[in-house]
């Protein structure tokens, strides 16, 4: 239950901001005002949805999702009639919302219209609202102050109808602390399955069954158009025999950036910090520095004493216990003070203490790591590599375009292309049909619609230059083809077979399934395999949603109860319900609150959807069919 509301709250969330969306752009009165010179896509009420506010709202859309999926969007979806008709109704729910506004002559004040504006984050410079700003934006979007203002005036007002209907719903404390309670119940059980194939070699297969599931079922058995094809890859692996580094350029690139190869000058140190704030007054500074200047004395005069008095005076708690040692560091990682005094100094304790932000330190310079910088000779191989692969990278956008453009000019034959660069000529050793992802090493489901249109399948020409990503492009063929054919008896038979087999088996699992079943309630006491005990939460889905619907559907005044489901051709699964935990919730439970909140949202998005319907009844709606095929379909 958690996981369904939280489910359905996402849902009503988006409901809720579609619906808004346009508002924004658009406001109520351009909903009731027709614009004319187009052809209508809908009409509501006694208004007109015209297709070029269909059009920009489906590119709009478009945008949104291709916004949220920079990687990869299949273009085919955006056009997809499904699609389409999502972008259509949500339209016709807007102009239904501005309609039921406009005529109960719901409003927005001045004060409340220039507070909401004032308070959009676009237009706002240090927190503040700002008119440069706000004008700025509107000019880029190509709207005036009036037009903007009257668009969020229709938003606001529509935001109306919308909190009235979707933030409605009210959940009373003590129905949701029981549907937590009910949420948190817990149940053990156990479960046996039958499964079809135990049954496999029981069922017989009637001849004349066969022949008549076949008849039946023709359409089962047919082939896809399949295809066999070749193709030719262009990347800059394939383009890398063609290019060539000189030795200058790999000492060059040494040169630019050896200092980057190796590893930087790393010294090791410890320190005793006489802590100081650094505002500190000059009385407090001096008898800090007199107490350092002494403690360094007594180091300088018996040396070996620096990790006992690091532990006994150092105010620094991370190296105090470790007699002061701060490891190795490169340059960059102490304060500026102390890093410039280590990084000055020869091994041994510093004569003067040094001052930092922190307090004073008396600092002693255990060892000093040099930086290491690699040969050219170390290099040679790794920056040729690199230079060599930038090269190939260059070339391939240079000739990714004429790549493209031979593929094309030259239509019968992928020679031409693959002999230009040096390519080799693949080809598909399997058939493959249009629901393939791509070809070998190549994934573009791109590619494969290409190769089944049908300038490529009829007229035997080579496919567009394909980009497939990672900047890889290829171009194909249609070796061999075999259209779509319907697949004779004979040839199936035995595929037909099998298939009658395992729908009788599972029928024959189900039904001793169900035998044991009445047994057990009978009072019988059958011989049951048994699993290992689960233990399920109604909140948690651990099984498929009908067995768990099954489980804590159960009667659990007498234990153990028994159940039983039939899954589809998948055979039976017999339930014992052995134990039931209850869960007390007290009514200050945190979580009471927020499931009552979730579930009120889950209800608010079904009166919204339900009040849509009622408008939709109130308000004739006519869709154009035609508005729903793609443009260039």
């Amino acid at each position: 239950m958690f996981e369904a509301v939280r489910q359905n709250k996402r849902i009503a969330q988006v409901i809720l901001a579609l619906i808004s969306l346009t508002f924004v752009f658009w406001g109520v009165d351009s909903y009731l005002n027709d614009r004319g010179g187009a052809t209508e896509v809908a009409t509501v009420g006694d208004t007109t949805i015209s297709g070029y506010e269909f059009e920009q709202a489906l590119r709009e859309q478009q945008d949104r999702v291709r916004a949220a999926n920079p990687e990869s969007v299949d273009a085919g979806l955006l056009q997809n009639p499904l699609f389409r008709r999502a972008v259509l109704d949500n339209l016709v729910n807007q102009r239904l919302l501005a309609i039921y506004a406009f005529e109960n002559r719901l409003s927005v004040s001045d004060a409340q219209l220039r507070d909401t504006i004032g308070g959009l984050e676009p237009f706002q410079e240090a927190g503040q609202f700002s008119m440069a700003r706000y004008q700025s934006v509107l000019r880029s979007q190509g709207m005036n102050e009036l037009q903007f203002q009257e668009r969020v005036r229709g938003d606001l007002t529509t935001q109306q109808v919308l909190g009235a209907v979707g933030e409605a719903a009210l959940v009373p404390a003590s129905v949701a602390t029981q549907l937590l309670a009910a949420q948190l119940e817990s149940r053990s059980v156990h479960m046996a399955q039958f499964k079809p194939e135990d049954f496999v070699d029981a069922v017989e297969v009637d001849a004349a069954a066969v022949k008549a599931y076949f008849d039946a079922n023709a359409a089962q058995f047919t082939l896809p158009a399949r295809i066999k094809a070749s193709y030719v890859v262009l990347n800059a692996e394939s383009l890398r025999n063609r290019v060539s580094v000189s030795e200058a350029e790999i000492q060059a690139e040494y040169e630019q950036n050896k200092a980057s190869y190796g590893t930087a000058e790393e010294r090791k140190a410890s320190h005793i910090l006489l802590q100081l704030a650094a505002d500190a007054s000059d009385e407090a500074v001096a008898a800090t520095r007199k107490k350092a200047e002494d403690l360094l004395a007594g180091i300088i005069a018996d040396p070996a004493t620096f990790g006992e008095v690091a532990r006994r005076a150092s105010d620094d708690p991370g190296s105090a216990d470790r007699g002061g040692d701060l490891g190795f560091f490169a340059r960059g990682a102490m304060v500026k003070a102390f890093e410039d005094a280590a990084f000055a100094a020869q091994p041994g304790v510093l004569p003067d203490v040094v001052r930092s932000e922190f307090g004073f330190h008396i600092i002693r310079l255990d060892e000093i790591r040099p930086s290491t910088v690699p040969t050219l000779a170390d290099m040679h191989d790794r920056l040729k590599t690199e230079l060599l692969d930038k090269a190939a990278a260059r070339r391939f956008l240079e000739v990714a375009e004429q790549f493209a453009n031979i593929a094309y000019e030259q239509p019968d034959s992928l020679a031409p292309v693959a002999k230009e660069f040096g390519l080799t000529v693949q080809t598909t050793d399997d058939w493959i049909d249009a629901s393939a992802t791509g070809l070998p090493g190549v994934d573009s489901e791109a590619l494969i619609k290409s190769l089944f249109s049908e300038d490529v399948l009829v007229n035997k020409h080579n496919t567009d230059a394909i980009d497939v990503g990672n900047n890889t492009m290829v171009a194909a063929r249609v070796l061999e083809h075999e259209p779509a054919r319907q697949r004779d008896f004979d040839e199936v038979k035995t595929e037909v077979e099998r298939v009658l087999r395992r729908q009788q088996a599972a029928a024959a699992a189900s039904a001793h399934g169900a035998a044991q079943l009445d047994a057990l309630v009978s009072g019988k006491s059958p011989q049951v395999n048994w699993g290992e005990p689960i233990t399920l939460q109604r909140g948690v889905a651990s099984l498929p949603p009908q067995a768990m619907t099954q489980v804590f559907s159960m009667p659990d005044t007498a234990l153990p109860a028994y159940a039983g489901l039939a899954l589809d051709g998948q055979g039976y699964v017999l339930i014992r319900l052995d134990a039931v935990t209850k869960a007390e919730v007290k009514p200050d439970d945190a979580r009471v609150k927020s499931i009552a909140q979730q579930y009120a949202q889950l209800l608010g998005s079904q009166d919204l959807r339900a009040f849509l319907d009622a408008l939709r009844e109130k308000y004739t709606v006519k869709l154009n069919p035609s508005a729903l095929a793609p443009a260039d379909s």
